[in-house]
């Protein structure tokens, strides 16, 4: 029986093992030069701030997935308190059914509760979701770009000030 509820975050990293190493395997992009290494810390302090929304998919009492988010207002719009996506991840054997539609479902819940007015998500394109978000009815709004620049050091360039503004 799946079940998708709002937990305390803390215990989160103790019982989630080898899903978050399958989420970076599957997900994460230049696993050659990034490593997983979550900074606990960080996440300990935003927890203890109240800003963590977390949402456990359970299948009769095992985390087969999970939704962490940031709750803040916005930084160009404060009056907006936003919820803003930092990772979600199913199972590969839990995809098929109702499980993401579930989960997603319990985090507006639970944001609508907390105050929430806005949620930001986003998809990885090789390994897109967009459609589970249309069906939930979000919109999509930006893209984003990588670059992996890592490997080959290069000075900065001074900035050439021109008289039209600054090049390079």
């Amino acid at each position: 029986m799946l079940s998708a509820c709002p937990e305390p975050f803390a215990p989160f990293f103790g019982e989630v093992g080898g899903l978050l190493d399958l989420h970076y395997l599957e997900l994460a992009l230049h696993q050659r030069n990034v490593p997983l290494s979550p900074q606990h810390h960080v996440y300990a302090e935003r927890d203890a701030r109240g800003e963590i929304l977390y949402v456990a998919l359970r299948d009769a009492g095992k985390l087969i997935g999970y939704f962490i988010g940031f709750v803040n207002p916005g930084l160009h719009y404060s009056t907006c308190l936003t919820l803003l996506l930092d990772v979600f991840f199913i199972h590969p054997d839990h995809r098929k059914g109702s499980g993401g539609m579930r989960m997603f479902r319990t985090v507006e819940a639970e944001a609508r509760r907390r105050g929430v007015q806005r949620i930001f998500v986003g998809s990885k394109l090789h390994k897109d979701a967009s459609r589970l978000f249309e069906a939930l009815g979000y919109e999509p709004v930006e893209v984003h770009f990588s670059k992996w620049i890592g490997d080959d050091p290069v000075p900065a360039l001074p900035c050439l000030e021109t008289a039209g503004g600054v090049s390079l």
